[in-house]
């Protein structure tokens, strides 16, 4: 491991602005030949890996790795073009090569997803990002972390711009060559601060959680168009039922032509158009967005759409609102159950008390979902140990749950929560 200086930068002086990769910006790697040899270079290297990976949210449908930024000691930094390797690419070669290596990410679940579709899968991590909330740092995006520990400041201007775009600006690739530059630097530092505190351990059961999630799809959401923005001013089960196949019909498009679905047309315009009590090709013309050039091409899609919800038997509509399975809006338990809503009340004051002691934020001390599931409907009887086994099912790793357990379980076993939810 690298020995690092415990001592921090002057922060009366203003930190030095980080222009030029150390080697330079390195070529991209678009073909065999060059990830051969990037593939040697990583295996002569070092120590851990810098991984980062850029993606195009906002502007593709896909989340897909537009650009890989890697980096060791010895092998220097490597930038990746997995596009030009297929859609999608096949990496894995370049995975087994590093796969011994410790990968070094910042905010590793935002890039995890991407990362594996291509093959690269970690068997261990650290994320610098997760570090630092165990650390309590108030404020963790990579270029703050790195000029309050190292000293020196990133500019981070071209991280929401679309990375699809070819060839990519020369600019573009000193950022991303710089994002990987003090990542491992920056790890070593976390590492100190953690294990000073007495936080080693609790790391390395988040990275360890990160690893061996890596590969897991979320749960599909159920009825994702109800996320429509602007749904609230629909009122009519018919209504819903145009915003549902207009969601359809617009991510249908969206995926087919790989474009953010907000590019082909914004969520305002559907629930607008929705809204309407008999919306056809006269009031959908009357709505700018449906004029834009994308939008308008698609003109056939939309009135397919209004047809299918139009034609629908009453039978058929969408419900104004589906069962949740879950506990309801926090704001909501009073009135349907107040025991759980004492509970919750009790239960979160002892956790903050806890998070205040050993310094950390109370939402990395249990998962704020983890705590409403547990306050809504605790076991029977709330026992340390049911308490426990509750808290594992849900997906707390043990140091959270040696934390927490005996201080919470008899505020779940006191009386209000005998009351039932209401209906």
């Amino acid at each position: 491991m690298t020995e690092v200086p415990l001592t921090a930068p002057d922060l009366d002086q203003e930190a030095e602005l980080l222009t030029t990769p150390a080697e330079g910006v390195p070529a991209i790697l678009t073909t065999p030949e060059a990830l051969h040899h990037t593939i040697a270079a990583l295996r002569t290297g070092t120590g851990p890996i810098a991984v980062d990976a850029e993606r195009a949210h906002g502007f593709r449908y896909s989340q897909r790795a537009y650009l890989i930024q890697l980096r060791r000691a010895g092998s220097g930094t490597h930038l990746l073009d997995p596009i030009a390797f297929g859609q999608p690419a096949d990496l894995s070669a370049l995975g087994d090569a590093v796969s011994d290596a410790e990968w070094v990410i910042h905010a590793a679940s935002q890039d995890l997803p991407c990362l594996y579709e291509v093959g690269l899968i970690p068997t261990t991590l650290f994320d610098t990002e997760l570090a630092a909330r165990l650390l309590n740092y108030p404020r963790v995006a990579l270029g703050t972390m790195i000029e309050e520990l190292l000293g020196v400041r990133l500019l981070k201007e071209h991280s929401a711009s679309d990375w699809s775009r070819r060839p990519l600006p020369e600019e573009w690739l000193i950022y991303a060559a710089l994002d990987v530059e003090l990542l491992i630097e920056l790890r070593d530092r976390l590492e100190v601060r953690l294990v000073e505190t007495g936080k080693w351990s609790w790391a390395e059961q988040e990275f360890a959680a990160l690893v061996a999630s890596a590969g897991i799809s979320p749960e599909p959401r159920r009825d994702p168009w109800r996320r429509t923005s602007g749904i609230h001013h629909i009122h009519s089960r018919r209504g819903l039922a145009y915003v549902a196949e207009l969601w359809y019909a617009r991510d249908a498009i969206a995926q087919r032509l790989d474009r953010a679905p907000s590019k082909i047309l914004p969520d305002i315009a559907i629930t607008e158009l929705a809204a309407t009590k008999h919306p056809d090709r006269a009031t959908l013309r009357q709505i700018p967005a449906f004029s834009r050039r994308q939008a308008k091409r698609a003109e056939t899609s939309w009135l397919d759409a209004l047809g299918v919800a139009a034609r629908l038997p009453e039978s058929a509509l969408p419900p104004m609102h589906i069962p949740n399975h879950g506990p309801p809006q926090s704001r909501l338990w009073p009135a349907k159950n107040p025991g759980a809503a004492s509970r919750l009340a009790a239960v979160r004051a002892a956790l903050l008390t806890i998070a205040e002691r050993y310094e950390l934020p109370v939402e990395n001390l249990i998962t704020p979902e983890h705590l409403r599931r547990l306050a809504w409907r605790p076991p029977t009887p709330a026992t340390e140990d049911s308490v426990e086994q509750e808290l594992a099912d849900l997906g707390a790793r043990p140091w959270q749950r040696e934390l927490t357990v005996a201080a919470i379980t008899p505020l779940l076993a006191a009386s209000p929560g005998r009351t039932q939810p209401t209906s």
